[in-house]
């Protein structure tokens, strides 16, 4: 399947600011008493919305809907990278943004990588013992790292202190919502920790790999069709091995995405005779009327139906 290479929208009006319409003016525009916020996909224009308030402006490099791994960037929001507040972006994730942080140099500029402490996972094989020491491998960085609410809040808190030393005269709005934002999270992560506690099945197979970061938290098993890419075809090979694990493991569930095709996973499914279902990872946000939570709490009900949990 071929690489697709999204050109992004001239503006930065991409994704909805929190539940409302995108705003009618340009993200840059001055607004007196507040910062305006670069953020390069969904996930982390979530934290800084949470965290920011009404007193940033929180735009979105990536269009709402599209898959971000391959975003491009016009001219235009390669200059805005280098004139707004704080750029927060994820090094090595959208190679069009590292590129325009290199190029535009912006002032101040927060990297998710460093904040959430990436690490590799063993998402390839079989799954032997659930667990960090399991899933935990010599390999590419999994950028994924949002699918664990514990290490969002990370981001979360060092959003809050970026912020409160650009602007001093708002530091404790920023903080006391970075700890609000934090305390959602923790929330979040004690569902999925209940939720998924006692369930019958452990193993998640899914099209790509973007999972290592939520069943490395919450005890399962990842095994992706795809690696790290989403759009990357798996071979004859991959696919025999993984239909032979779903066999021995007595799967009754693979895993699609909402922005990039569920044929390969829906034909494997079909082809083994078991269910297929959306298990969103959050890289974009295709349905504007929800939000972070509300696509992280959807996925913890179809975990649980698809994993048999009590």
């Amino acid at each position: 399947m071929p690489r697709r290479r999204l050109l992004a929208l001239a503006t930065l009006c991409a994704v909805p600011l929190a539940l409302a319409g995108c705003a009618s003016v340009s993200p840059t525009t001055r607004v007196p008493g507040t910062l305006t916020v670069v953020a390069s996909f969904y996930p982390l224009q979530w934290v800084a919305q949470q965290v920011g308030g009404d007193a940033v402006r929180v735009s979105s490099l990536t269009p709402s809907g599209a898959e971000p791994h391959d975003l491009e960037l016009s001219l235009r929001q390669t200059r805005i990278v280098g004139d707004a507040d704080l750029v927060l972006y994820l090094s090595g994730f959208q190679p069009a943004v590292d590129a325009a942080v290199a190029a535009r140099a912006p002032r101040h500029v927060l990297d998710a990588a460093t904040a959430a402490n990436l690490v590799s996972f063993a998402s390839e094989g079989a799954a032997a013992t659930p667990g960090p020491a399991s899933n935990a491998a010599s390999g590419p960085l999994d950028p994924h790292f949002w699918l664990d609410p514990t290490r969002l809040a990370r981001l979360a808190e060092a959003v809050g202190a970026e912020l409160a030393q650009l602007d001093p005269a708002n530091a404790a709005g920023y903080q006391s919502r970075a700890a609000a934002t934090s305390a959602d999270l923790a929330a979040l992560d004690a569902d999925y920790a209940q939720g998924l506690a006692s369930c019958q099945r452990h193993e998640l197979v899914t099209a790509h790999a973007a999972f290592g970061y939520l069943a490395d938290r919450y005890q399962l098993h990842q095994l992706g069709i795809a690696g790290l890419e989403p759009d990357a075809q798996p071979s004859g090979a991959r696919l025999r091995e993984v239909s032979d694990i779903v066999r021995r493991t007595q799967v009754t569930t693979i895993f699609f995405e909402r922005l990039v095709s569920p044929k390969v996973a829906e034909t494997l499914a079909s082809d083994l005779g078991i269910a297929s279902a959306v298990l969103d990872p959050i890289e974009g946000l295709s349905d504007p009327a929800s939000d972070y939570r509300g696509v992280m709490r959807q996925n913890l009900a179809t975990l649980r139906t698809a994993l048999g949990c009590s």
